[in-house]
């Protein structure tokens, strides 16, 4: 038995229907007293809405609004001091230089409006992150002390090390990132860009796979200020579990990652049985992929899931994680795409109009991540780039061809065609199923433990009540 739920018609059904199929007024996404006549319905979700005239149905354009916002230019979040700031990452040292000295050589600066980071505040952090956990972080930060008993504590170490300067470094990518969706707001731009962003892995209370500040999560928060519902949109290469993590329960944010998904791959997580919990069930989606993906079926499978996520969520704002470590030559040796499938990718989210914010992630391959983000942005500008790499300051890295299309390698795509649709079908029903709350289990009700650490601000921008805090049991009622 499947109970779907056509999410903004404000129309379900229930009943025992065969997987996928949904009642006709329901299709529609109206009542049977206004019905329209069979087989007719909306294009697409969004491009208007049922009118009465005589005995027919018709479609109504919609209008534009007074400024759709679409003839004002991207913003780029960038400084001299924010750029040096990000070359300290030893993981991906100069990286951000790198990107940036491309992009300025192929003269797309001058195309976009350059907007200069603030530093995330300590208030702004602790929006999310644990106030322990920061203080922690700052302090090995200026002590430059990689051996504090307390560190293991908070993942300090080993993919984390605790370096000297850290916590400035966190500090600047939160800010820069939360600049980015203040832009959004404000109607400065319809995109808005921080390929330095995008450390995807940090939990509120510690450090995770490169990542010690959860910008992405700021970002959202920042965002749903004024965007009601969000959607976080992850195509790097490993799960975007630091993000899942900080939205499972709330239905205002609606999280897709499409990554890796393999026995000892880093995370571990995102399985695409993982939906979920309490009022955030039915909100995260999961889309697994093995190695060897080429651009094609990437495509394919991003745009499906998409469409459905679309339809059924109704996003007012979007996130965009993209990460380059899915791109051929990267160390991580898995995906074998291109930055073409990627752009793809971004240009059917691009072409909803909504506010989207832009940011980077992985890619360790740093001349190939150079190259990919660098096109991307001339996705976002609308510009056919050169294929020859124009002469600057990091021209030599971009040898033996010194052109910017990068080649896939001749890895075998690991992905069985029945598998793939078996996850798309799966998907579907998710999109579709009726979103429960609480309220919908009458002989179950969700306990939450007292010991929350969770921070009121942050509860209050998802959309979580003082009575869904703290850690969930399942309690017979």
């Amino acid at each position: 038995m499947y109970s779907f739920n056509w999410m903004g018609s404000g129309a379900s059904v229930s009943g025992d229907l065969e997987e996928g199929m949904l009642t006709r007024e329901h299709r529609c996404g109206r009542s049977q007293e206004q019905e329209p006549e069979p087989g007719l319905r909306p294009k697409k979700a969004g491009s208007g809405r049922w009118l009465r005239n005589g005995w027919k149905w018709k479609m109504e354009e919609p209008e534009e609004p007074a400024d759709s916002g679409q003839s004002l230019p991207p913003v780029y979040i960038y400084s001299p001091e924010y750029v040096s700031m990000c070359d300290s990452l030893a993981k991906v040292p100069k990286r951000a230089s790198m990107v940036h000295s491309l992009i300025e050589a192929y003269a797309l600066l001058k195309q976009m409006r350059i907007v200069k980071p603030k530093v995330a505040s300590m208030e702004e952090m602790a929006s999310f992150h644990t106030d322990a956990y920061l203080q922690h972080l700052q302090k090995v930060s200026q002590e430059g002390d990689d051996d504090h008993p307390d560190s293991i504590e908070y993942g300090l170490g080993y993919d984390c090390p605790a370096t000297e300067g850290i916590f400035d470094y966190a500090a600047a990518v939160g800010g820069a990132t939360i600049t980015a969706a203040q832009c959004l707001i404000d109607g400065m731009c319809k995109v808005a860009i921080n390929w330095s962003g995008g450390w995807h892995h940090a939990k509120k209370d510690e450090a995770s796979g490169f990542c010690y500040l959860n910008d992405a999560v700021l970002g959202i928060l920042r965002l749903r200020r004024k965007f009601d519902r969000i959607l976080y949109v992850d195509l790097d290469l490993h799960h975007g579990d630091g993000v899942e993590d900080a939205f499972s329960f709330t239905s205002k944010v609606m999280t897709v990652s499409l990554h890796k998904f393999s026995p000892g791959f880093f995370p571990g997580t995102g399985d695409v049985s993982d939906v979920g919990l309490g009022k955030g069930r039915y909100y995260s989606v999961n889309v697994p992929i093995q190695d060897g993906i080429q651009d094609e079926k990437y495509y394919h499978i991003c745009e499906s899931v998409l469409k459905e996520v679309y339809i059924a969520f109704n996003p007012k704002a979007v996130v965009l994680q993209l990460g380059a470590d899915t791109v051929a030559g990267d160390p991580m040796c898995s995906f074998n795409m291109t930055p073409v499938g990627i752009g793809k990718c971004l240009k059917y989210i691009l072409q909803w109009q909504l506010a989207t914010l832009i940011l980077g992630g992985g890619g360790y391959n740093l001349a190939n991540t150079a190259r990919c983000w660098t096109y991307l942005t001339g996705v976002i500008l609308g510009k056919t780039l050169s294929s020859e790499i124009p002469d600057h300051e990091f021209f030599t890295a971009y040898g033996p061809d010194y052109v910017l299309e990068i080649t896939p390698s001749c890895r075998p795509d690991r992905n069985e065609p029945h598998r793939v649709q078996q996850i798309l079908n799966y998907i579907k029903v998710i999109c579709r199923v009726k979103k429960p709350r609480v309220s919908d289990r009458p002989s179950w009700r969700l306990k939450f433990d007292q010991d929350s650490t969770s921070s009121p601000a942050f509860d209050s921008l998802v959309g979580i009540g003082s009575s869904m805090k703290g850690r969930p049991v399942l309690c017979w009622s």
